[in-house]
């Protein structure tokens, strides 16, 4: 019995490669939508801190605003003490005394005391 031949052109190819589509994302696909949440998140976060530079030169500004009316506060307060230590003087000595050689009014400082002392 005679062999047989193989076809005259020879055999096809034979596929023993699986064609498989890649899992998941393509990497440049990948690579710009990084890029896309990336750019957003500094976005965000510049406008996070002009937010805070806004409010620290708001806060800065209330503070200017209300220093004379603090310092005016304090001026009453102290001609409120100055006063009520004139009275206790003329009360204790019987006539306002000058402690300095001067009429220029110098402003005096006060230590708090606590009135009842524990041991």
């Amino acid at each position: 019995m005679p062999q047989d031949m193989p076809p005259v052109g020879g055999y096809g190819p034979v596929q023993y490669k699986r064609n498989l589509p890649a899992p998941g994302f393509r990497p440049a696909t990948l690579l710009v939508g990084m890029g896309a949440v990336m750019i957003f998140g500094f976005y965000k976060l510049a406008q996070g801190i002009r937010e805070q530079n806004e409010l620290a030169r708001e806060k800065m500004w209330s503070r200017i605003h209300l220093i004379p009316m603090l310092q005016a506060e304090e001026d009453r307060d102290l001609v409120r003490r100055h006063l009520a230590d004139q009275a206790r003087e003329k009360e204790l000595l019987g006539e306002n005394t000058k402690v300095y050689n001067s009429d220029r009014y110098v402003r005096p400082t006060f230590a708090v005391t606590p009135t009842n002392v524990t041991k």
